[in-house]
């Protein structure tokens, strides 16, 4: 279980969550969870479907009122201050709920109005998002790759301070998938807290700073991926040598005493490559928890 937040971390974080709990009816579907974001941060928010992760977010974005805790955006409660909480937050779900009978740009404009931004131009966000080319056109005619695209350019509209990213990439193609990927690199860069939640447990490695472990309602780990592979992780080498003809692999554990001439042994054979075999994400969480990410 990660440990609460200082007093000094809440004082500084964009997301400050403590002993937050939620239940539908009976069912406690956060339990007592406590973590931050700091400005500049990407939090990757990570478990298996009902594992609580809407559940925070939806508190975080002022839709639920906790049971008990507290969760503050940006020094404010966001049970008590949700028209500013709301102005200064970005929100992507998954569930793409887009006005379909308006084109891509007229999409943005509208959102933008919400904002008290009656002069938005919308073009240099679909030019960042891949879709300047189909700006005019309505959003019905839209794949679900573009149309995911247009929600990460929505989210943006109002330059947010903190990010709140539901499987962003969901459904794009690797190119795309990319740009999206770089463009929540940049939000970080310039200041902005980011919480994402993803199935895909190499973009929450690639792309987050830390990542916190959620299962039944209860963050199970929270740590740099790096800390926590080296902790949960088996330090090991993976050796591919051709013998007779015939590629052969070859796992080596360097906690083994007798590594060292293992790796000698190899390389004395016509030896293709050598390099580190981490555990992943994944792996880690299952080791924890007993279970699946998906």
């Amino acid at each position: 279980m990660a440990a609460a937040t200082s007093a000094s971390e809440r004082t500084q974080a964009a997301i400050s969550v403590e002993d937050l709990t939620y239940a539908y009816g009976d069912l406690v579907a956060v339990d007592g969870i406590s973590f931050s974001v700091a400005p500049g941060e990407v939090l990757g928010f990570l478990g298996p479907n009902g594992a609580g992760k809407s559940t925070t977010i939806k508190v975080l974005t002022g839709q639920l009122s906790p049971r008990s805790g507290s969760a503050r955006i940006l020094g404010q409660d966001v049970g008590r201050d949700r028209p500013e909480v709301q102005a200064r937050i970005g929100v992507c779900f998954e569930e793409k709920n887009l006005y379909l009978n308006m084109s891509g740009r007229e999409n943005l404009r509208f959102f933008a109005r919400l904002f008290g931004m009656p002069r938005f131009d919308p073009d240099p966000l679909l030019l960042r998002v891949g879709l300047a080319d189909r700006g005019g056109d309505r959003v019905q005619g839209y794949s679900k790759g573009m149309r995911q695209r247009l929600m990460v350019a929505r989210t943006l509209v109002n330059h947010p301070d903190v990010l709140f990213l539901d499987e962003p990439t969901d459904g794009l193609d690797p190119v795309s998938a990319r740009t999206i990927r770089d463009i929540i690199r940049e939000e970080a860069a310039r200041g902005a807290a980011v919480l994402l939640t993803t199935h895909d447990m190499w973009e929450a490695d690639e792309l987050s700073d830390r990542v916190a472990f959620i299962n039944e309602g209860r963050i199970a780990a929270l740590d740099t991926p790096e800390n926590l592979k080296l902790q949960y992780g088996e330090r090991r080498v993976k050796v591919r040598t051709r013998v007779q003809g015939e590629i052969q692999e070859e796992l080596i554990s360097l906690d083994d005493p007798e590594a060292g001439e293992r790796l000698r042994a190899a390389a004395a054979k016509d030896l293709l490559t050598i390099h580190t075999e981490e555990a992943t994400l994944e792996q880690i969480f299952i080791r924890l928890t007993g279970r699946g990410l998906q």
